[in-house]
């Protein structure tokens, strides 16, 4: 039977966030926290809105899920995110205790997995590399319409 609710679905849903984000001339980096298949939060970039270089789609993902759940901890969820999370991210990341991080496109110049230490909680589960295609084309063309 084929399960509707997999990773590749909630990347999907990553993706649409990413695009809202590319729509606001934000850097089109999408996320969604999902717990027990559902998602308990969405959110994307709003770096240039807030004007802040916090406001990663993961930290606003955060957020909204420790709030949506009443619970500062967030082990029994995963967090999908259109590219790899930067340090920063992934220190938050380590202080939710989240379960698991599936990511989608390689960060290779500002990726937390560049550090020479572990930087994330150790039970955190990680995957990458889901649609990784589609994440990391919806970055070039965006940055290509910048250079051009």
């Amino acid at each position: 039977m084929l399960e509707p609710y997999n990773d590749e679905y909630f990347m999907r849903q990553a993706l649409l966030e990413a695009q809202k984000a590319k729509e606001q001339d934000e850097v089109p980096v999408g996320a969604v926290i999902v717990k027990k298949n559902r998602i308990i939060a969405r959110a994307h970039n709003f770096c240039e809105r807030l004007t802040d270089f916090t406001a990663h789609a993961e930290m606003q993902a955060f957020t909204a899920a420790t709030e949506s759940i009443g619970n500062k901890y967030l082990n029994e969820c995963t967090l999908y995110v259109t590219l790899e999370p930067c340090m920063m991210c992934a220190g938050a990341a380590f202080w939710t205790r989240i379960g698991k991080i599936v990511f989608g496109a390689a960060d290779e110049r500002r990726g937390f997995r560049r550090a020479n230490f572990p930087i994330l909680h150790p039970v955190t589960q990680v995957e990458g590399g889901v649609l990784a295609d589609e994440c990391s084309v919806l970055l070039k063309e965006f940055f290509q319409e910048k250079r051009d």
